[in-house]
């Protein structure tokens, strides 16, 4: 038996999904990599159209789509890892009503055009096991369906809710927001995050890895309700994204029980 080609149409779209954010956008799919995440996709409920293994393989995932068989190399040639892991599995993106998600939700994650997968899937992980209801990317973060994010959130993609929305989006359902610095914010009060009140239906916001938030919202008429700092003993000026992320929504939920 033959398996598909590089060549073969159904391959090509399937190099584009992995490869492209637009792409992914354009047909509302992604593809995870490997039978441990695929099965955690049809464990948590999402609709897999596809999968697509080497020609011999058993790594055959139940519900996880129709089954495609790949021509000798295929599979290295299209996944964006080094030795990838069959099967490649198309997942569709869960159609989320942002207004409904957010007014039922109750603690809030926002990153603010965060740039790096990497942090993004982590912060997943720390979201879902804290028990944060939704996490917002807003305009200009990186894509939360791109393979290194699906890798690296070690299947909580799958189940925490992922909303592209704005601050204002989040204002708007009635959310407070908490915003994070590493520094004094000279208009407001800057609580550290073991004296900070998480009572409330809150939104703690999570700057860009570079830059943080901007310093426009310093003042009263930025966007931000409350200020949170982590405080620094050591010479370090500023926490990973992720791990400053982790150590607020543990600290949040600890507070609010």
């Amino acid at each position: 038996m033959t398996g598909l080609a590089l060549s073969n149409p159904k391959i090509q779209r399937l190099r584009r999904l992995i490869g492209r954010r637009s792409s992914r956008t354009d047909e509302g799919c992604f593809v995870v990599e490997g039978p441990v995440l695929a099965a955690e996709a049809v464990a948590a409920g999402w609709r897999c159209r596809a999968q697509y293994l080497p020609d011999g393989s058993d790594a055959v995932v139940e519900g996880a789509g129709e089954v495609h068989r790949l021509g000798q190399g295929v599979l290295e040639r299209v996944a964006s890892t080094e030795t990838p892991q069959p099967p490649l599995v198309e997942v569709e993106m869960p159609d989320v009503q942002v207004p409904a998600a957010l007014e039922s939700a109750s603690l809030v994650v926002v990153l603010d055009r965060l740039s790096d997968p990497g942090n993004l899937g982590t912060i997943l992980r720390s979201a879902e096991a804290a028990g944060v209801d939704a996490v917002v990317v807003t305009p200009g973060s990186v894509d939360p369906y791109s393979p290194k994010t699906v890798r690296s959130s070690a299947g909580a993609l799958f189940h925490v809710p992922v909303l592209g929305a704005t601050l204002d989006d989040v204002r708007t359902a009635g959310l407070e927001l908490i915003g994070t610095s590493s520094r004094s914010v000279p208009a407001r009060t800057v609580a550290g995050y073991t004296d900070a009140d998480w009572s409330g239906r809150v939104a703690i916001v999570m700057g860009n890895e570079a830059a943080g938030l901007p310093d426009e919202w310093d003042d009263d008429r930025g966007p931000i309700d409350r200020w949170v700092t982590i405080e620094h003993r050591g010479r370090s000026e500023s926490l990973n994204v992720a791990m400053a992320t982790t150590l607020l929504v543990f600290e949040a939920v600890r507070d609010r029980r």
